[in-house]
């Protein structure tokens, strides 16, 4: 794929800053380049902690829904908890259920079943709780669109706290301007309310979740280390729901992944265990990658459920049993997901769909737990937004569809909400319903109405810092550790060298995925490094590039002319108690020397 490589080139005073806080200058360039440029700012990204989250009664309606759910709990009336099946859900449900036990209420988990009833509150539920002798619904992670499951549970006489961080319902109206729907709700607590003073916006449903917890634990005198202490599973659902770590979020996942390291949450640690991860090793990419999908297998009613008793149990041979079932469930999801992706890229290349703006499939015999993975793929194959759906019951389709940052998907998706029978989300992501009739329409409008170039197809790289790699030292690597939880809205620094003379290159590996690349820079420096890309595509790039009989040369170690441009990552090899400095290979291309 083509990529446009740009520099970024954020100015400050880069060597007051590492005086001030005794970090590398190229540091202090990487956090300026994050936006972050007031020492305020810089110190809360390097050395933030709970002392700096926001105080939670700033969130709106947040005092009344704990006032609420204390009268609840002091009348000894049953509280219900709604609940979702992902990652986000789950946290937050186990979150909600663990602080509320903790202070006297009588409450339970209801989730809905993705296959039969899809995301968030239903009049199920809702008719459930009620028969359980629930006198109050509070919602987690979904409920903010819930109109028809909310007014129910009205009509039974139930009191509904909505807590979520999914955006606001609106309408457009005929001079363009938007008018807010709000659910017939007691609370809403929501950051994304208009009217919402609470600085920060961007929290996941476990973070708000957590935010009403922490004036409930301040209510009943609960030590501010139990409070805390509730920032593992924040961490869990706030990194999985692919949240910006910034700002507020950025301290909850810092804070929240050394507790998961040092967990004490016998489920949990199974699940670490059983999924190989070091714990000592465990980052944002762990609970993204590894831990957080063995969650989000956990889609229909019986496996949420495994998903929950797992975070709740106690015996460390049971703890065992339920973490590898999750970790099966999987195991088995990723073979099925890329059997879709590789069904939908045939369905794409082989019609006109290749030329759509906006790519929607309709893939027949797909699982739709899968189908929001299957979206992300395309996405990033083709880097366009993608929408992937299936078949369910009743000539319905069900889709979820994954955007790129120029696309607000949400906002595009509400034009055509006619079309649509249920939809939520945000602008870079969303899950939606539709009559398969309604497909073709939906397909063609997004498409004829979408103002999207041919440049926004193009991905942007953006370079942190041109640097030689003589530069690189144990020290070095070890220091940009301090820039770390990285993820989406802290990306792992991108460094660059314009010209590479490639000396050798081997492929390595059982699986012959790696490939081992020795490198001198201009400054006759020279710097082992890997690449775990597409390597064929690589090789057939320098045989483009540079002709047959120059590739053979190099991967058969003798000299050529190769000569690359990359973008890298320093790292540090760990070899049998040996360190040496190494790089990442994480993108390259051909950039001609200018002649004299």
């Amino acid at each position: 794929m083509r990529e446009k490589w740009v520099v970024t080139a954020k100015g400050a005073d880069f060597k007051k800053i590492g005086d001030t806080f005794h970090i590398n200058p190229v540091l202090a360039r990487l956090i300026v380049n994050r936006d972050i440029k007031d020492m305020d700012g810089i110190r809360k990204f390097l050395h933030g902690g709970v002392n700096d989250l926001y105080d939670p009664t700033l969130l709106k309606d947040s005092v009344k829904a704990a006032g609420m759910i204390r009268s609840a709990i002091e009348d000894g009336r049953r509280i219900a908890i709604a609940s979702d099946f992902d990652v986000d859900g789950i946290m937050s449900g186990f979150l909600l259920k663990t602080g509320l036990s903790r202070i006297g209420a009588d409450c339970l988990i209801y989730t809905p079943d993705r296959v039969s009833e899809g995301y968030g509150l239903n009049t199920r539920i809702v008719e459930q709780a009620k028969a359980y002798g629930a006198s109050m619904i509070i919602t987690c992670d979904n409920g903010i669109a819930a109109f028809e499951a909310i007014d129910r549970a009205k009509e039974l006489g139930l009191t509904v706290i909505v807590t979520d961080h999914h955006d606001i319902p609106f309408e457009e109206q005929a001079d363009g301007s938007t008018k807010i729907l709000r659910v017939n709700a007691d609370a809403i607590v929501n950051p994304k309310q208009p009217d919402c003073p609470y600085p920060f916006k961007k929290l996941c449903g476990a973070g708000v979740a957590f935010k009403l917890l922490c004036i409930l634990y301040d209510m009943y005198g609960v030590p501010e280390a139990e409070k805390y202490a509730l920032l593992e599973y924040t961490a869990i659902a706030t990194v999985a729901d692919v949240m910006d770590l910034q700002d507020e979020n950025r301290i909850i996942v810092k804070l929240g992944l050394d507790m998961v390291r040092h967990t004490k949450n016998k489920g949990l640690a199974a699940l670490i265990q059983v999924t190989q991860v070091n714990p000592a090793r465990l980052s944002a990419y762990h609970i993204g990658f590894v831990i957080g999908p063995c969650f989000n297998a956990a889609g229909r009613l019986d496996t949420v459920k495994i998903a929950l008793d797992l975070l709740s149990e106690n015996g460390e041979k049971e703890a065992l049993s339920k973490a590898s079932q999750l970790k099966e469930l999987n195991e088995s999801r990723k073979t099925l997901t890329v059997q879709g992706f590789e069904q939908a890229v045939a369905m794409i290349e082989g019609s006109p769909l290749k030329d759509d703006k906006v790519l929607v499939v309709l893939l027949k015999d797909c699982h739709e737990s899968l189908v929001g993975i299957i979206a992300g793929r395309v996405k990033e194959k083709y880097h366009k937004p993608a929408i992937v759906f299936t078949r369910v019951e009743d000539g319905f389709v069900k889709g979820s569809g994954r955007s790129i940052e120029c696309y607000n998907m949400f906002m595009e998706l509400t034009r055509q909400k006619a079309l649509l029978s249920r939809f939520g989300g945000h602008p870079m992501a969303a899950g939606l319903t539709l009559r398969e009739e309604n497909l073709d329409a939906l397909r063609k409008n997004l498409n004829a109405a979408t103002t999207l170039t041919e440049t926004d197809f193009v991905p942007v790289v953006h370079i942190d810092v041109p640097m030689p790699v003589g530069y690189i030292t144990r020290e070095f690597v070890r220091e940009l550790e301090l820039l770390e939880p990285f993820g989406k809205g802290n990306a792992k620094p991108v460094f660059a060298e314009k010209y590479f003379h490639v000396l050798r290159a081997q492929i390595l590996g059982k699986n012959k995925n790696v490939l081992k690349l020795q490198l001198m820079d201009d400054h006759k420096t020279t710097m082992d490094a890997v690449y775990f890309g597409d390597i064929p595509a690589f090789e057939a790039f320098v045989a483009e590039e540079y002709g047959a009989e120059q590739k053979e040369l190099l991967f058969n170690g003798r000299r050529s002319n190769v000569e690359l441009a990359m973008t890298y990552y320093p790292d540090i090899n760990e070899y049998m108690g040996r360190e040496t400095v190494q790089i990442i290979v994480t993108g390259y291309c051909r950039i001609a020397r200018k002649t004299q």
